[in-house]
């Protein structure tokens, strides 16, 4: 296997010594970042996940901070969704698009204090595109990256750890919620978000010199729930249906083809008209493939018949469900149940059209 070479180019975050330590054996990159990507192995990984809790390095995801008397408007230009329907210390998925309803990014948002935004980004130089925006429009904005680097604890055993740390008040937190709970002398936004099905909080960490303190408590104060460092993971995600931009999206799909719809509810925003417009003739879906499954490293052809019908986009192996999970995009005439060939490069393998993901 092929190392990452380290560099300046591809930033460390303030736990790169602490997940090194903690036995990390690949990193990807993103947003020009070291994110972690296994330690024991993505399945061993994904079995831990599923039982106990984890502690992620997610810093990765950075913040595009959006602050000043206009931020509300940009903010609502920016994105197909009402914003205008959001509670108080509610996060927001927000869908992101181009003039012609293409997908740019697919971040959460939140309000860390009045006339200010986080847009916590997938990755992408999506910076750039709400800087360009903002001039363009002449909004009464700044728009940076803020230094704000996010801890993520995932897992069922999330909210024992969780509360040992910030107090049982942080139990009450509702999904997709934020708010401010003590720590070391001071307060951090903590919200009920993360990438994986089995539940959990990311943790928006402001000063370096409360990283390692917090790292160092959640690893002691977890040790009977045998917690552990870990990372978003292949398997887990692809058997709960969750995406990652970049693999089951790009530019060139709209919304509406990567089941993001129920989003779209305002076309007064960039890319609106298009949307406004638009007709899907593609759509996401799950499928079931024979093993052994090689690395998805490209889009893998979906024929029924001698007729292609779509790509995979992401895949793996899952040893709980004892199958190749995928999600692959395919053409919406082509209904779930159907027999299809996956080709791979290794090989053509068989596989089925799924109603639903498996978690």
């Amino acid at each position: 296997m092929t190392a990452l070479a380290r560099s300046n180019r591809v930033r460390r975050t303030w736990w790169t010594d602490a997940v090194d330590r903690a036995g990390c054996t690949a990193y990807t990159v993103y947003n020009r970042m070291m994110l972690p990507a296994t330690f024991a192995g993505t399945d061993v990984d994904a079995a831990h996940l599923k039982r106990a809790v984890q502690v992620w390095d997610v810093a990765a995801e950075r913040q595009v901070e959006i602050t000043g008397p206009d931020a509300d408007t940009l903010m609502q230009r920016l994105t197909p969704r009402d914003l205008s329907q959001l509670q108080p210390n509610q996060c927001a998925y927000v869908p992101i698009c181009n003039h012609d309803g293409g997908m740019l990014n697919d971040p959460v948002a939140l309000k860390p204090r009045p006339e200010t935004w986080w847009v916590s980004l997938a990755d992408g130089e999506l910076r750039l595109w709400i800087e360009g925006m903002a001039e363009a429009g002449g909004y009464g904005v700044r728009v940076f990256e803020a230094d704000v680097q996010p801890l993520a604890i995932q897992g069922p055993l999330s909210d024992e750890l969780a509360a040992r740390v910030f107090g049982e008040e942080v139990r009450a937190l509702r999904f997709f919620r934020h708010g401010r709970f003590p720590f070391n002398g001071t307060e951090m936004i903590v919200s009920r978000t993360g990438y994986s099905k089995q539940g959990g909080f990311e943790i928006y960490v402001e000063r370096e010199a409360d990283a390692m303190p917090l790292w160092e408590a959640l690893m002691e104060k977890g040790r009977d729930l045998d917690v552990r460092a870990g990372c978003p993971n292949l398997v887990e995600r692809i058997e709960g249906g969750m995406l990652s931009y970049g693999n089951d999206m790009t530019d060139l799909d709209t919304p509406f083809e990567v089941g993001l719809d129920k989003y779209v509810q305002v076309y007064d925003c960039i890319g609106g008209p298009a949307l406004k417009d638009h007709v899907s003739d593609r759509r996401l879906i799950a499928v079931e493939m024979e093993g052994p499954v090689p690395p998805c490293d490209r889009r893998w052809p979906i024929l029924e018949g001698d007729t292609r019908i779509g790509v995979v986009t992401s895949a793996a192996w899952s040893l709980e469900f004892c199958c190749g999970v995928a999600i692959g995009m395919v053409d919406r005439r082509w209904d779930s149940g159907t027999a299809v060939s996956v080709i791979t490069q290794d090989g053509p393998k068989r596989a089925v059209l799924k109603e639903k993901f498996w978690k």
